[in-house]
């Protein structure tokens, strides 16, 4: 049963009490000294023992002055008796106890030498006092290394706490910056695409009317695919299992940004099947591009280029556009976020990127992807 904590606070005394009662109680039944140096060394002994009374407040001072006071009985007397070294042994339970280090090889030495005092001055050759103390001593080390050992786990304990708060934020904002860029790019690219149709339609829609109807209804068709990127974001983040996107998407991608009225042809060119989780990566590389290709070179050419090996082991995604054309322009103002959010996705995946103007004023963004697992035989 754990202690109240007034009996914790009395312990000390109590313990101070016995050890007096240890020393005192014997010296005035069998050994009263009568002379004025033995009843100095009587109640050097007892001071000695009742110095306990401070082993919780000041344990490094009471283990230094209390043995010293019970060894002044040994040269002014009277004898100690027997019982007494019980204190003794209190004492040296509590000198290994609170050294550590270097400070513990002291107190061993110490130790050993106030042994050897003792042995000296009260000329006994008899091992009682070191079978009565050195137990001790075993036991106070005992229990400072079984403290040292769980002062280390605690720190451990609070170490590894902080790491795992630490990793906990990372993943959060990695997941957060992850779904920051899904949302860029799904809603990026179908707002981009029906912004520009929109622009269009209403130029149209008076001189032209079948061309004002064909930007409606590429608005319409962006905003069903821009919807179906949503729900499956959706679903990933709920913790469905979502099929992971093909290549096949690319060609999609182009075909709807083609019947919105970009002039974008796409190759496919060897055999980019099979290439897991890069196809995901290079179908985002391939509608952020088309989308940059809308804002800031409406008009112009573009020309995708998908590159696969046939293990399946690589894979190159190239899309370029022509230079501005005069004149040509759009309200679209871009975020600033999508190529440094392809390049993450690309170096994530294992890939190279690469962004930059052409030497004809255009615009190349390039992707390529070594090692793949490639097709399974």
């Amino acid at each position: 049963m754990p202690l109240s904590a007034s009996a914790r606070r009395a312990e000390p005394l109590l313990i101070a009490v016995a050890a007096v009662a240890l020393t005192a109680v014997p010296i005035l039944l069998t050994a009263r000294p009568s002379d004025v140096l033995g009843q100095v060394g009587a109640l050097s002994a007892v001071v000695g023992a009742g110095c306990l009374a401070g082993w919780l407040r000041r344990p490094r001072l009471v283990v230094v002055i209390g043995p010293a006071l019970m060894l002044v009985p040994l040269f002014l007397g009277p004898s100690l008796p027997t019982i007494a070294l019980a204190v003794l042994l209190a004492y040296a339970a509590l000198a290994a106890e609170q050294f550590n280090g270097r400070g513990a090889w002291v107190a061993a030495a110490a130790f050993v030498g106030y042994l050897v005092v003792v042995y000296a001055a009260s000329g006994d050759d008899s091992p009682g006092v070191v079978v009565l103390t050195v137990p001790g001593y075993l036991a106070g080390t005992a229990i400072r290394l079984r403290r040292q050992t769980a002062d280390e786990l605690t720190a451990r304990g609070r170490e590894l706490d902080q790491e795992r708060e630490m990793f906990t934020a990372v993943s959060v904002r990695n997941e957060r910056a992850r779904i920051a860029a899904e949302l860029h790019d799904i809603v990026g690219h179908a707002l981009s695409v029906m912004v520009v149709q929109a622009a269009a339609g209403q130029r149209l829609v008076e001189r032209k009317p079948d061309a004002a109807r064909a930007s409606l209804a590429a608005i319409a068709d962006s905003a069903r695919q821009g919807r179906a990127d949503l729900q499956r974001l959706i679903q990933l983040l709920t913790g469905n299992d979502v099929s992971s996107p093909d290549l096949a998407l690319v060609d999609e991608i182009v075909s709807s940004a083609a019947r919105s009225g970009l002039p974008v042809t796409c190759r496919f060119e060897g055999d980019p099947d099979g290439v897991g989780d890069a196809a995901h990566v290079a179908f985002r590389v391939v509608q952020e591009s088309l989308t940059n290709a809308l804002r800031h070179a409406p008009g112009s050419a573009v020309r995708v280029l998908v590159r696969g090996a046939d293990d399946g082991r690589s894979l190159t995604v190239r899309v370029e556009n022509d230079k501005a054309r005069a004149g040509a322009h759009s309200d679209l103002v871009g975020t600033g976020r999508g190529l440094a959010g392809l390049r993450e996705r690309v170096l994530a995946a294992g890939g190279a990127f690469a962004a930059g103007p052409t030497t004809g004023g255009g615009w190349r963004v390039q992707a390529q992807f070594h090692g793949l697992a490639g097709r399974r035989p």
